[in-house]
């Protein structure tokens, strides 16, 4: 008994250790400025964001928000993450948990990179920590990630 218990508690420290990361990014031809009002603009969210489907909240550094999602081919999560960043023109970011810290984590962020030409390079990542990362298959919330992507370039671009 004492060599299973042993044996549970170090499948789940290891397991703790594991971390998966997604990243995507496109070049959009518009400045940050554009690409941040748009991107910020969270009641439209709905006419044009299949991936992230709703924030709602005060988005502010240290507040909770309410973030509806729907990967494609999965079925919608709704979450309660912690916002972590919020500087305008550059970065957004929030730390989303299941249940509790160290089951399932999520840190994901948007970050706009100005290339100084006209033109923002977008990028889109999350980074996932817990026990339960194994059994996460990261393939549709990435083409989740890229759906969005090319909608922000597409609105972004728009005369």
């Amino acid at each position: 008994m004492r060599y299973l218990i042993t044996s549970i508690l170090i499948t789940l420290l290891a397991s703790s250790a594991m971390a998966k990361e997604i990243k995507t990014e496109i070049l959009i031809n518009a400045s940050p400025t554009k690409v941040w009002s748009i991107l910020t603009d969270f009641d439209n969210y709905p006419n044009w964001n299949q991936f992230i489907k709703s924030i709602i909240g005060n988005v502010k550094i240290g507040n909770k928000i309410t973030t509806r999602i729907k990967p494609p081919e999965t079925k919608e999560m709704t979450f309660k993450p912690k916002v972590l960043t919020y500087q305008v023109n550059k970065e957004f970011s929030w730390i989303g948990h299941l249940l509790f810290t160290g089951l399932f984590d999520g840190k994901h962020k948007f970050e706009l990179i100005d290339n100084g030409n006209g033109t923002t390079t977008f990028r889109q990542s999350e980074k996932f920590k817990g026990i339960l990362v194994w059994m996460f298959n990261a393939e549709n919330t990435k083409k989740g990630f890229e759906k969005m992507n090319e909608k922000l370039k597409i609105m972004a671009e728009k005369k």
